[in-house]
């Protein structure tokens, strides 16, 4: 399931069923944001704006690597028993869990032990065991690896539409757009977003400046990228 194939979906929802014919604003965080770009590069017509945050308009190369890490230790659990489980692999996501405990916020986030001074918990294995450990098997493991696998396959080229020409796919992306990567994100970083944003003859580059990584613009951040990512919106909105 790719993410093209997710935003044709939302698309036939909001036309056959809603009845909408343009879009004021697409946007979104992570995965979210990749599918925001996604709909200015399939829809154009279509969309009059994004704001993508924390997100980017295809899976770097890095990334990809990352997930690959992230993917193993469910894999190699022995109760995953080839997706086939009986029970979940607890094993398997709580040691995925910590994978990703070392990429989500950045290395400042921590040596200033914001897990601790600014989120609340008691100590750094606190906040591994309930943030990340707590978070990861609510979840299951099935769904986790095909999101996996929609985020690493992620790219707005990768259809019938580009044939894999990434350049012109950013080139047909007319909205207007304001992409809004976490300056300390280690998924998605600045770097990526500016070469995205070169190509896009109406976009213009807005980091979040914050040590949150790419929680700058998620469910934990604080107040202070909540209200820089929120005056965007009202800005494109008002534009």
């Amino acid at each position: 399931m790719t993410l093209y194939d997710n935003v044709a979906m939302q698309y036939r929802l909001v036309t056959e069923k809603f009845g909408i014919e343009s879009l004021r604003l697409v946007t979104g965080w992570s995965m979210g944001a990749m599918q925001a770009f996604h709909w200015a590069a399939m829809y154009p017509e279509m969309v009059e704006r994004i704001l993508p945050f924390c997100g980017a308009a295809r899976c770097s190369r890095h990334n990809f690597v990352f997930i690959e890490g992230l993917k193993a230790p469910l894999l190699l659990d022995p109760e995953f028993k080839d997706g086939f489980y009986d029970a979940p692999p607890t094993r398997g996501m709580r040691a995925a869990a910590r994978v990703f405990a070392g990429w989500g916020f950045s290395q400042a986030f921590l040596r200033q032990r914001l897990d601790m001074e600014a989120m609340g918990y008691g100590s750094l294995e606190d906040f591994i065991t309930q943030f990340w450990e707590g978070d990861f098997l609510k979840k299951d493991a099935n769904n986790i690896l095909s999101m996996m696998w929609s985020w690493q396959y992620g790219d707005i080229s990768a259809n019938s539409l580009y044939k894999g020409d990434f350049d012109r796919a950013l080139a047909s992306i007319t909205a207007k757009a304001i992409v809004m990567p976490g300056r300390t994100d280690l998924y998605f970083p600045p770097e990526d977003s500016e070469y995205e944003v070169s190509k896009m003859p109406n976009a213009q580059l807005r980091p979040i400046e914050s040590v949150w990584g790419h929680f700058a613009g998620g469910p934990a951040a604080n107040a202070v990228d909540v209200k820089f990512i929120d005056s965007a919106v009202k800005e494109i909105l008002a534009a």
